[in-house]
């Protein structure tokens, strides 16, 4: 007695996996988390409806050896409603009309939805002046220029201590590197 081959049975356990695959793709598309794409009816955030801080944090620098120094950019949503703020944000520290630093991100950061005084920080690290390879390309400021992403709007922001202080950023090099913008614990 020969074989039987049922290929309807086979068709039948292929469709049935197919399915189950497809499902678990539309499962993953329409994931609800932090890399799901952002409600279009949420405005970008404004530059103007922020309220910037630049803390210069304690840490290694001025300590012998130390080649970087830490400071936090933060921004507190202020406006009437939820913002969303998608990149990163645009700082300049410049030397009067001369040298110029300015910070530069990687990557593209993933959308992060603001609802009312709710905030983002950006961490930044930069080169302090009188460290080995510093090199001459130095600025020394109390404050600094920045904008929300793709806002042309600018906001001067002075610089503070990790006490909330009057401080002055002196940082060379020509970039100050940020890391991917955060949301924070608060509001503050």
């Amino acid at each position: 007695m020969s074989a039987t081959i049922r290929p309807a049975g086979a068709l039948a356990a292929l469709t049935a996996a197919l399915a189950a695959l497809t499902a678990a793709f539309a499962l993953t598309a329409c994931d609800t988390g932090p890399a799901a794409a952002p409600d279009a009816a949420v405005p970008p955030c404004r530059t103007a409806s922020l309220t910037w801080r630049l803390s210069l944090l304690d840490g290694d620098a001025g300590r012998p050896g130390a080649d970087r120094a830490d400071a936090r950019l933060t921004a507190v949503n202020r406006g009437p409603g939820a913002c969303l703020f998608t990149g990163y944000p645009s700082l300049e520290i410049h030397n009067g009309k001369a040298e110029s630093i300015v910070g530069t991100g990687s990557g593209h950061p993933a959308p992060l939805a603001l609802p009312g005084e709710a905030a983002v920080t950006v961490g930044l690290r930069y080169t302090p002046r009188g460290t080995e390879g510093a090199g001459t390309w130095c600025v020394r400021q109390h404050h600094a220029v920045v904008r929300a992403p793709h806002d042309t709007r600018a906001a001067v922001v002075p610089v503070e201590d990790a006490h909330g202080k009057a401080a002055v950023l002196d940082a060379c090099g020509e970039t100050i590197a940020m890391a991917a913008p955060r949301r924070a614990a608060n509001g503050s």
